[in-house]
């Protein structure tokens, strides 16, 4: 629910820079909502909630990305977005160094950046430092904070012993790096009950997660735990602890 809101808060803001009372009725705004893949649960409902908004602000929404979750392949379609010349751009960043530049096409061709859900640099704007510094805001939910609660869930179910890994997609990915600090950072500060593994990176393949998974509990029978950093992680993790598919 947080992040439809953010959704809809971002292209809000995104159209009140835009639109004045002066020139509301001279034009149709135009404002580019890009995810980090179109395939994925999450970002369809993003999209419904920016279409939502779209349609109480009188503004037009293009929904366009690529099918994974991936810099090679989202990179040509801002690129292709930019061409259009929209009035501002949505984007969920695949990584948050390698879209630094292809959005900074954006920025220099006079089209105001929102990152959503995922961000590129550090996240902080607007202050004049850095090099990632030009996108207008950043919206989305605390993510340390979420991987901070999913540790203290975590280690209660475990009843605060043993031994658990984190289940990740790759580095470079805002939200995920965030979650994962913030599981670790509270598992070392108040949980010293719990050995975290090393972090598997599954490259968003629920099938890897569910294979690495195997991999790990073989090494470690005393495996008691795993957090799963975003749905393909935590699914894999669920699917390779189905009856059949690991060992007693």
């Amino acid at each position: 629910m947080k992040k439809i809101v953010a959704a809809l808060a971002a292209l809000a803001i995104c159209a009140t820079a835009l639109i004045t009372p002066a020139s509301a009725q001279d034009k149709k705004f135009t404002i580019a909502l890009i995810p980090g893949l179109t395939t994925d649960g999450f970002y369809i409902t993003m999209r419904k909630g920016a279409q939502a908004a779209a349609d109480a602000l009188g503004v037009t929404l293009v929904f366009q990305g690529a099918p994974d979750f991936n810099p090679v392949t989202q990179v040509p379609v801002l690129d292709a977005v930019i061409a259009k010349k929209p009035d501002a751009i949505l984007i969920a960043p695949t990584d948050k160094v390698q879209l630094v530049e292809p959005l900074r096409k954006a920025n220099d061709a006079g089209i105001p950046v929102i990152p959503v859900d995922t961000f590129i640099g550090s996240g902080v704007y607007q202050t004049g430092a850095g090099e990632a510094d030009f996108p207008l805001s950043y919206i989305a939910s605390d993510n340390i904070l979420g991987g901070e609660i999913a540790a203290r869930a975590l280690a209660k179910a475990v009843g605060g012993k043993g031994k658990v890994y984190v289940s990740n997609v790759k580095p470079g990915i805002s939200t995920t790096d965030q979650r994962e600090e913030g599981f670790k950072k509270e598992m070392a500060a108040n949980h010293p009950g719990i050995t975290v593994l090393e972090t598997q990176f599954n490259d968003n393949d629920a099938n890897k997660a569910a294979s690495q998974l195997q991999a790990v509990f073989a090494r470690n029978p005393d495996l008691v735990g795993v957090f799963g950093a975003n749905l393909f992680s935590a699914l894999g993790a669920a699917n390779g602890v189905q009856p059949g598919r690991l060992a007693p």
